[in-house]
């Protein structure tokens, strides 16, 4: 479904679909997400009748990110109850976490990224100062088995 285009998309019109409910009525969007990261490590190898004198590298294992997810504290749960349910050994905690980045009309999907069997693995709630001017900020921080552009 990627909208491919000469000039780069910008990065913040995005939406997050937690996979529990319909988009559409996801009570707070998210300000930041990070950690898109698909790593694949290289095996090195070589033979000793090799003719130079260097190894050879292979495709390895793949490794996969954790992704952050921040948002406004806007009083849901939702966030800290998923986190609960993870730690409480819930075997039904997995969701398929969609991420969407949207062109400038705010409709048009130009990439989005699923993240197969998403689960928290760490909340942070807000650091909370009387001598500042910022918007209280809440973390999720999931992990997954595997990153794919769709």
């Amino acid at each position: 479904m990627a909208e491919q285009r000469e000039r780069p998309y910008s990065r913040f019109n995005f939406l997050v679909a937690l996979g529990d409910s319909d988009p559409a009525t996801v009570q707070a969007g998210f300000s930041e997400v990070t950690g898109l990261d698909l790593d694949v490590q290289p095996i090195e190898y070589r033979a000793g009748n090799f003719p130079t004198n260097r190894p050879i590298k292979l495709p390895g294992l793949s490794k996969i990110g954790n992704v952050t997810l921040r948002r406004g504290v806007i009083g849901a749960l939702d966030l800290f109850d998923w986190l609960k349910e993870a730690s409480e050994g819930d075997q039904n905690v997995y969701r398929n976490v969609v991420i969407q980045l949207l062109a400038e009309d705010r409709q048009t999907v130009a990439l989005s990224w699923r993240l197969r069997n998403a689960w928290p693995i760490r909340y942070d709630g807000p650091d909370l100062s009387a001598a500042t001017n910022d918007i209280a900020i809440e973390e999720l921080v999931l992990s997954c088995e595997s990153i794919d552009a769709v």
